[in-house]
């Protein structure tokens, strides 16, 4: 159980409901957790969602590959599941 306060998607309405289905992982069929701890602050979400879109799918000489196994071993190193 977190202990962030998080509106859960059938919960959410106006702009958070529409951020949501932006954030909507095509895997989960909803947002990812790290997602909703945004949910009390839909702009720092949008914002969260725009920078990681950037980071992961914008332009680079990095390959998607690459940028995803960075991901993973920063996640490591920092003990975290994401």
């Amino acid at each position: 159980m977190s202990s962030i306060k998080m509106i859960q998607p059938d919960e959410a309405s106006g702009e958070l409901e529409a951020i949501y289905q932006q954030a909507r992982d095509p895997n989960l069929g909803r947002p990812a957790n790290i997602m909703l701890a945004h949910s009390l602050n839909p702009e720092a979400m949008a914002a969260h969602l725009n920078m990681y879109r950037t980071l992961m799918f914008g332009k680079s000489r990095l390959s998607r590959t690459l940028r995803e196994l960075i991901a993973v071993v920063v996640s490591q190193a920092n003990r975290c599941h994401y």
